[in-house]
């Protein structure tokens, strides 16, 4: 393999020192690959360093390269089977859990500290968030909405959210100050720099 040119290295480097390393999507159970390859296009975009994928009843996706223009190379990828093995370290690392929903205390996006350590679940549109998930839920938030049809398509809903996240977080200056450790960035960058 080539090594990276200087350029080439110059934007890994740029890139990796705006990763939020404390900010992530799950996706529980969604069913269309070509969705979940697009919300990874939007992590990238948004500078989400990785993503959860909560599958129990359907098969976890398979994600091409194409698919997701590359940005599966640039965005971690776990896959979860087990609510609790997932949710608990985020729970010990002071996140706080959100669920997309329309529920009596859902309360719209906006009005969330998304600048906190956040983890926000996207569930499948039919059959809602799974059940076991339930219990780790802080707070359902939805995106406001005006017209007659009160849902977006899960790609949509998470560009629109993660941009919300960065609307938030920019103000804040979070990412003009690297987020992740230095060390954890060095690694991250040699393992880039090899893709």
């Amino acid at each position: 393999m080539r090594e990276a040119t200087q350029r080439r290295k110059q934007r890994i480097w740029s890139v990796i020192n705006r990763r939020q390393g404390d900010l992530t999507l799950i996706m529980d159970n969604i069913h269309d690959p070509h969705n979940v390859s697009a919300v990874l296009r939007s992590c990238d975009a948004f500078g989400v360093a990785r993503i959860l994928l909560y599958y129990t009843y359907e098969d976890f996706p398979v994600l091409g390269r194409k698919s997701s223009a590359s940005a599966i190379k640039w965005v971690e990828t776990r896959e979860h089977s087990e609510a609790e093995h997932m949710l608990r370290p985020l729970r010990q690392e002071g996140y706080q859990v959100l669920a997309t929903g329309f529920g009596e205390d859902s309360h719209p996006l906006p009005e969330r500290d998304l600048t906190r350590p956040t983890a926000i679940i996207f569930s499948n549109e039919h059959s809602g968030i799974s059940e076991e998930l339930r219990p780790w839920v802080d707070r359902e938030v939805y995106i406001p909405m005006q017209g007659m049809i009160q849902s977006l398509n899960v790609s949509v809903a998470t560009a629109i959210t993660l941009y919300e996240a960065w609307r938030q977080r920019s103000a804040k200056g979070m990412y003009q100050t690297p987020p992740l450790d230095r060390e954890t960035r060095e690694a991250m960058f040699r393992d880039w720099c090899e893709r």
